[in-house]
């Protein structure tokens, strides 16, 4: 009965309120959850999740760790780590993110590869997805996704990102299949201490979501971020803290309907 009733919260929390908490929808790393749950360009080692294309607009090789808690609740929480290998044909990542408790948890596992030609940066990456849920079994797929970005001047960029392009099942004794989605936005840089981001997404079972993000350079280490998106309503802001080779990054968000969320991230650069 506990597994029943666990399972019926998570389908009403994360399902039909579009909570997307699981480590193939979430917006994943502090930065970006400040920013609205933003994706398309926020250039570091998160965009192996967030879009794949945008990785090798990375400057040095860098690795993230994050930690998302949502609404109080522990199998709500997601644990997560992040890595840009910067190299001269292009750079390549390395993604690892479990979401849940006991009772349901998802693993992700994947590698990727990011280039840049001309204007346009280009990536895809593949990962093994596992769903475990107690009492009902384990599943698992591999996940074809990609993405791009392009640079049409020094402060405008346009991006989108594909996600689970192959549809790719829940198991294989399972016809439900696992989210796919469709983002696309764009990034406006107006001065060097202000970034403005706004984005689409769109799953294909469910309703569009928009979001808008907006960070500020308010000193040379310190950024303060906030961001707003849609269905639900959600509300985020934002604290980023960089000095030499090593960063932290926390985000607040609320949702009207469930309650509040807290995002830690920790960052470090490898290169010179």
């Amino acid at each position: 009965m506990k597994q029943f009733l666990f399972l019926c919260f998570w389908i009403w929390a994360v399902g039909d309120l579009k909570a997307q908490s699981d480590p193939i929808t979430q917006a994943h790393g502090a930065r970006s959850q400040g920013m609205g749950n933003t994706k398309i360009f926020l250039p570091d080692a998160w965009t192996y999740f967030n879009n794949i294309g945008a990785l090798d607009r990375i400057r040095e090789t860098q690795v993230s760790a994050g930690f998302d808690s949502r609404f109080g609740i522990s199998d709500l929480n997601t644990v997560d780590l992040a890595l840009g290998w910067k190299n001269e044909f292009g750079t390549i990542g390395l993604g690892i993110s479990r979401f849940g408790g006991k009772l349901f948890n998802q693993q992700l596992l994947g590698v990727g590869f990011s280039n840049t030609l001309g204007i346009v940066s280009l990536g895809a990456n593949l990962d093994w997805f596992q769903t475990q849920i107690e009492g009902f079994g384990t599943g698992n797929a591999f996940i074809f996704s990609f993405g791009g970005v392009a640079e049409l001047g020094p402060k405008f960029f346009l991006g989108a990102k594909f996600s689970n392009l192959n549809r790719a099942k829940l198991s294989r004794n399972n016809e439900q299949r696992l989210p796919t989605a469709v983002q696309m936005g764009f990034c406006y840089l107006p001065t060097e201490t202000v970034r403005l981001l706004a984005e689409i997404e769109k799953d294909i079972a469910l309703n569009p979501v928009f979001k808008t993000g907006l960070e500020y350079q308010l000193r040379n280490w310190v950024y303060l971020r906030t961001g707003i998106s849609s269905n639900p309503a959600r509300m985020s802001f934002g604290l980023g803290i960089r000095k030499d080779h090593f960063g932290f990054d926390y985000s607040y968000g609320q949702n009207t309907a469930l309650g509040r969320t807290h995002h830690l991230s920790l960052v470090m650069k490898l290169g010179e």
